[in-house]
């Protein structure tokens, strides 16, 4: 028999921290609770002893973590003849915190090695090390946190007031601002007027206002929408408002607080919820707490050490030099735990949150989440749960949430009391990369599948999928990027033949096809997806402020509506695309795609969502080849709908197909998908 010592290789150990074998509660894991690590050890190695290494990440990143060494025991449980197995019960602690954890195995020799996480440190299948293992994360939360299921199962529309609708007869202004101007024509392109030194000297408006939304219900009912999402619309200078000057006040231009009670009316009427932008991080300089240039009959900061407000702020030169957000002075920062600021936005019976909750809105999103310190958050969250129990808080944060770090401290956003969703920009970025050729199908599988480890579920599934924000280009002027690139780098052999087809492909063509892809995966990917007003019906737009044109009222692209319109409507029709199953595979390098089920009617969370129903899709990213492959329902044998299925339907061209030894031949077409299903969704 060989023994294996010195020449130690990564197929004599086997552990994958997404497989139920290995680790038998998947991804996060709720405080309190016990989970069984099991690795397997080949029988020819000659072993002296397995421990594993539990590091307990502290908030303050600049303290060594705690770190415990828990020898493994062999397991009494007979393998094969190759194999052995060792495990340990680790019991999660009582307080949420990142878990981080790896094995060192002692050989009877001496010689020492460890497993831990891939060097891509997603998770899954890992590697040998002789020192200095990366760790696998494991998520803890407290047991009993639950984000609203009506939020899991929403449609968001995300609406710049300005730009949106002018609902005023004859498109009058609501009100005037001082220093400002009026565009000419709604379908201006917006720009800014910089001076020397990069302040805005004149903010520009269209109108758009609270009226214009009001009058644009029955087109979220047409389109599908059941949330809306507004940048702030505060009393404020600017255009985008997040330079607060009144939290209590509605902005004049956008209209009267009646005007915004009567539209929360009207949309509850017709089951659409409403979400405000909360920035509780700064405020205008030019607001009734800083009163910088006087607007305001107030005493604010700046014109007294003795006013209310002083404390709000930190100077650090009265009153000229002070703290703003990322050194802009336009937006003094506050001190969010200072006992007056925390009693004017949440504490009060009169607070700003108390005021706006009562007035109808189901939540916040929240301003550059990751500068709020983690105590405001949860002082926040409680305040909001006494008004409105299933109220939501959407935090702005663009890296993965669970293992955020910010300013030298771990943050807490994922553990149950902070928030109950971000704005989850990883989701784009991998699909950038995707069709950026940065990585391929596989690797997509892995990104996601690693996200959906290191969330809590009801986390995971609550995740707020973008595609497009104000804060970033337009999603078509993007893909219309990604169609030269196409063209100029990715497939430059000129003996191709086809090569010629793809030159004679327009930008704009090549952009819409990649569109309807991204907003594919979007709609029907778990989590909760939002829509920029205006990217469902082909509004382009480079960066601020070319990424907040106005809504082309009578210039859509109603081939583009048409399609999002479909999509939401399957999304809306089937539950499972909200709380089902998910499960990912990739057919080759270009050709990616996922499953979402019901099993026996259940989704994820134990509901009955009715029937018992799949949605398989399948994305081609390549716009020049098209692939033809096996598709086996063997595979997802797992899933009792599928195991029960005679018949598969294929939206994109009408097919039916008949599947009796549960095996298809499948084609996919250059930029093109796939969707099948056990029910027509053509109806």
């Amino acid at each position: 028999m060989e023994l294996i010592n010195l020449s130690w290789k990564d197929e004599y150990i086997i552990f994958d921290s997404q497989d139920l074998q290995y680790k038998s509660i998947f991804g996060a894991v709720p405080c309190g609770e016990s989970v069984n690590f099991n690795i397997k050890i080949n029988k020819n190695v000659m072993l002296d002893y397995i421990y594993l290494h539990i590091f307990i990440d502290n908030l303050d990143v600049s303290i060594p973590a705690n770190h415990s060494a828990y020898q493994m025991k062999k397991s009494e449980v007979i393998d094969s003849d190759d194999w052995t197995t060792y495990s340990y019960s680790y019991k999660t602690g009582d307080l949420p915190r990142l878990v981080f954890y790896f094995f060192e195995i002692k050989l009877q020799d001496g010689c020492v090695k460890y497993y831990g996480n891939n060097l891509e440190r997603l998770g899954g299948i890992g590697q040998v090390y002789s020192y200095n293992p990366p760790a696998y994360q494991m998520t803890t939360y407290y047991k009993d946190s639950k984000t609203p299921d009506w939020y899991k199962e929403s449609i968001i529309y995300q609406i710049f007031p300005d730009r949106f609708f002018n609902g005023n007869p004859y498109q009058t202004l609501s009100a005037h601002k001082k220093n400002t101007f009026i565009y000419g024509n709604w379908n201006d392109t917006p720009l800014y007027i910089k001076g020397e030194n990069g302040d805005i000297l004149r903010w520009d408006f269209f109108g758009g206002n609270l009226k214009g939304i009001d009058k644009k219900i029955n087109y979220f009912k047409d389109l599908g929408i059941n949330l809306i999402y507004l940048n702030p619309i505060f009393k404020a200078a600017s255009n985008h408002r997040y330079d607060t000057g009144d939290y209590k006040e509605i902005d004049p231009m956008l209209g009267t607080e009646e005007d915004f009670t009567h539209l929360v009316k009207h949309l509850k009427e017709n089951n659409i919820n409403l979400i405000l932008d909360g920035v509780f991080n700064h405020t205008g300089r030019d607001s009734k707490y800083f009163n910088r240039f006087g607007n305001y009959d107030s005493v604010g900061a700046y014109n007294s050490v003795g006013s209310p407000y002083y404390d709000w702020y930190t100077f650090k030169n009265y009153p000229n030099e002070y703290t703003g957000w990322w050194g802009n002075a336009d937006l003094p920062c506050v001190n969010e735990l200072t006992p007056s600021f925390l009693d004017y936005i949440i504490r009060d019976e009169d607070s700003v949150v108390a005021k706006w909750l009562k007035a109808g809105i189901k939540g916040w999103r929240l301003d550059v989440a990751d500068e709020l310190p983690g105590e405001f958050l949860k002082i926040l969250r409680k305040r909001c749960h006494e008004i409105d129990e299933e109220s939501v808080l959407l935090g702005e944060v663009w890296e993965d949430a669970t293992n955020k770090i910010s300013y030298n401290q771990r943050r807490e956003y994922m553990c149950g009391e902070e928030l109950d969703t971000v704005t989850n920009y990883p989701f784009k970025k991998i699909l950038l990369d995707f069709f950026y050729k940065n990585i391929d199908a596989n690797r997509v599988c892995k990104l996601f599948m690693n996200l959906r480890e290191n969330y809590p579920k009801e986390n995971f599934y609550s995740l707020t999928n973008m595609i497009g924000s104000h804060d970033v280009e337009r999603i078509l002027t993007i893909c219309e990027n990604i169609g030269n690139f196409m063209q100029e780098n990715s497939y430059k052999s000129e003996l191709h033949k086809e090569r010629l087809v793809l030159k004679e492909k327009l930008t704009e063509k090549l952009g819409m096809d990649i569109l309807k892809l991204f907003s594919l995966v979007q709609l029907t990917f778990p989590g909760v997806p939002l829509i920029y007003y205006g990217d469902e019906v082909g509004v382009r737009g480079g960066k601020d402020p070319d990424n907040r044109r106005t809504y082309p009222w009578g210039n859509e692209n109603l081939e583009l509506l048409d399609w999002y319109k479909k999509l939401i409507a399957i999304r809306n029709k089937n539950p499972l695309l909200s709380t089902g199953g998910f499960k990912q595979f990739s057919i080759n390098e270009d050709v990616y795609g996922y499953i979402r089920f019901l099993n026996k009617g259940v989704d994820e969370f134990g509901k009955s969502r009715g029937t018992d129903n799949f949605i398989i899709v399948i994305i081609n990213r390549n716009p020049v080849n098209s692939y033809n492959f096996e598709f086996d329902f063997k595979d997802f044998e797992f899933i009792n709908s599928v195991k029960n299925c005679k018949a598969v339907y294929e939206i994109h061209n009408s097919k039916k197909y008949f599947s009796a030894n549960k095996t298809l031949l499948m084609d996919i077409k250059p930029l093109d998908f796939l969707m099948i299903s056990n029910i027509d969704l053509s109806k």
